[in-house]
């Protein structure tokens, strides 16, 4: 039988969200976003063949944003959605797997805010909405760590003391579910040897053996792997003691870190890499970022090829990846090595395969899906 469900995304300062009729097909009905929330906001509804609202809006908190998303989606005739799925950021060491929420499961997820407190808090608040709008409608926490719970110890521990490992600070990794979503998309195209790099705001990579999580970019945190559009990437640890040492507080560092760093503290000028990319040629700054984003992304790929034996297949995804030819183009001129051969005019077109019939490595453009990931989990999950 076929049921509606509610995918929602909240970030820290944007709510996504979409209405998927799931039954023997998937088909999306609705989707919309929420954005600049605490600002001077836009709010978003569209379905697959138009836009419906695309207009100024400001909201103070998500609550709002929801209650906005909701009373948008009852306009167009959405009144019976069976179930709502959340994507949260982080299940820290005990949430490993998609769940139903209930007391229990909130009760965890609030242990888990120190791990991420730029975001969980965020999802809970959206969470606690729903349930005081419909408290009877079954809700489905979705982790984007769960994707990643079969890598390796040798992958996942930091090389520190046993009772931190314990405590679970560890290597948990992140966008789950877009990976999960390629993965099923691909599946046998992906490969034996497979590296997923997704490419947007929040940006990083896994190296996937038989389909199979071996060892992802970020780590503890979002904030690690390679430089994102304002987050750090990894740092020398002295770094953070420098800073620390020097006078900077804690807040000042987690600013720094994930708002003011990355694509924005090098080229000084903007987060956004289509901007940076029209500045590249008359901003030195500009230019310097777009060469470490792809400088860093390049030593991802050659480390993974290297825990992989070799590579069949890489795949790139998000924002960035989808639909940036240059920097997918960029990244891959110095990839010659391991046998990739890139065709130019598949690459303008964003073709799914991007590489020449030579190539030893088949090179994809793939799009994600992640609220289609967390409407799969959520009906698989209510079914039971």
């Amino acid at each position: 039988m076929d049921q509606n469900i509610l995918s929602l995304n909240g970030g820290s300062s944007s709510l996504k969200f979409a209405v998927y009729r799931m039954g023997a097909d998937e088909e999306l009905l609705y989707s919309g976003a929420a954005e600049a929330i605490g600002g001077n906001g836009k709010f978003k509804l569209r379905s697959p063949q138009r836009t419906i609202v695309d207009e100024p809006r400001t909201f103070p908190d998500h609550a709002q944003a929801l209650h906005a998303a909701v009373i948008a989606l009852l306009e167009q005739g959405i009144d019976n959605v069976a179930a709502a799925g959340h994507r949260v950021v982080h299940g820290g060491p005990s949430l490993r797997k998609p769940v139903t929420i209930n007391a229990d499961v909130m009760k965890q997820l609030r242990a888990v805010i120190p791990f991420a407190p730029l975001h969980v808090p965020i999802q809970i608040s959206i969470i606690e909405a729903v349930a005081e709008r419909t408290p009877d409608l079954p809700q489905v926490a979705c982790f984007d760590t769960a994707f990643h719970q079969s890598m390796p110890d040798v992958a996942r521990r930091f090389a520190l003391p046993k009772k931190l490992w314990e405590e679970g600070v560890m290597r948990y990794g992140f966008h789950g579910l877009s990976y999960e979503y390629v993965v099923s998309d691909l599946g046998p195209e992906l490969g034996p040897r497979a590296i997923i790099a997704h490419l947007g705001n929040g940006a990083s990579m896994v190296a996937l053996k038989d389909g199979q999580p071996c060892d992802t970019s970020m780590g503890l945190t979002p904030t690690g792997g390679f430089m994102m559009s304002t987050r750090s990437g990894d740092l020398d640890p002295g770094v953070l003691l420098y800073l620390l040492r020097t006078g900077r507080t804690q807040e000042e560092l987690t600013r720094m870190l994930d708002h003011e760093s990355g694509l924005l503290g090098v080229s000084g000028i903007s987060s956004d890499m289509k901007t940076l990319l029209q500045h590249r040629s008359k901003d030195s700054a500009a230019s310097l970022a777009i060469q470490i984003f792809c400088y860093q992304i390049r030593k991802f790929i050659g480390a993974y090829a290297a825990v992989l034996n070799g590579l069949d297949t890489l795949v790139f995804t998000g924002g960035i990846g989808e639909r940036s030819a240059e920097i997918r183009a960029e990244v891959c001129s110095g990839l010659s090595y391991l046998g990739i051969a890139m065709d130019h005019d598949a690459n303008q077109q964003a073709n799914p395969v991007i590489s020449t019939a030579h190539s030893q490595v088949t090179v994809r453009v793939t799009p994600t899906d992640e609220d289609l990931m967390i409407a799969r989990h959520t009906v698989r999950l209510i079914s039971k």
